[in-house]
């Protein structure tokens, strides 16, 4: 890495590859909730890691290079954790389940939260301003998902599992 590009583009394949992982176990979470609302809620996650992914690839090749190629640790290790809790794991109770259910998914937010906001700061003082433009949709997006699941938790389902 020789400059702020070189890591811009990096770090863009790097989340082309989470959104990728992600939006695989997501569908996963979706299956296994059983309340109508965070099912619906999942819904719309997968669909907004798929624009996601679908704009990473664009930036990526927009700068001549290929969005293939690198593969996200991170989201992994997280993906791994979604599964192993939430979807292996054996739950006498649908709502504990649920409960755990979005545990996982805003860990997975919360890592594409961190990467949407660094790959904005990168366009920013590169002056990329489409870029940024286009990554703070996608960043605002990931959050407001991730306030869903908030109040899905707080508006019943934590109380429901307890």
């Amino acid at each position: 890495m020789d400059s702020l590009k070189d890591l811009y583009i990096d770090q863009l394949k790097d989340l082309y590859s989470a959104c990728k992982q992600s939006r695989d176990v997501t569908v996963e979470l979706e299956k296994a909730a059983t309340n109508k609302d965070l099912k619906e809620g999942l819904h719309k996650g997968h669909n907004g890691i798929s624009a996601g992914m679908d704009v990473m690839a664009g930036l990526v090749r927009e700068h001549g290079h290929d969005p293939d190629g690198e593969h996200c640790k991170g989201m992994e290790g997280l993906v791994t954790e979604a599964r192993e809790h939430a979807l292996e794991e054996s739950f006498s109770d649908d709502d504990v389940r649920d409960a755990m259910i979005i545990t996982q998914y805003q860990r997975m937010a919360h890592y594409a939260i961190a990467g949407y906001g660094c790959v904005k700061a990168f366009a920013e003082r590169l002056g990329f301003e489409q870029d940024a433009e286009l990554l703070d949709k996608h960043l605002s997006n990931t959050y407001d998902g991730d306030e869903k699941m908030t109040d899905l938790a707080k508006g019943g389902i934590n109380a429901a599992a307890a």
